[in-house]
């Protein structure tokens, strides 16, 4: 048997500044309740949209 998980079958959350989906990954295993933001770039804007907003 194969440990591989398909990706879809990974958890995933909305990043709280863009909305998009973030699935989880392998760096983020120890701290994945603290994750907000899917990327650097959504880190420095935190508030510039609405939770859920679509682009």
């Amino acid at each position: 048997m194969a440990k591989h998980r398909a990706k879809a079958d990974l958890p995933s959350k909305p990043c709280e500044c863009c909305g998009r989906p973030m699935v989880w990954r392998k760096s983020w295993r120890s701290n994945w309740e603290q994750v907000r933001y899917c990327s650097d770039k959504c880190r420095m804007r935190k508030t510039a949209a609405p939770a859920g907003a679509q682009r």
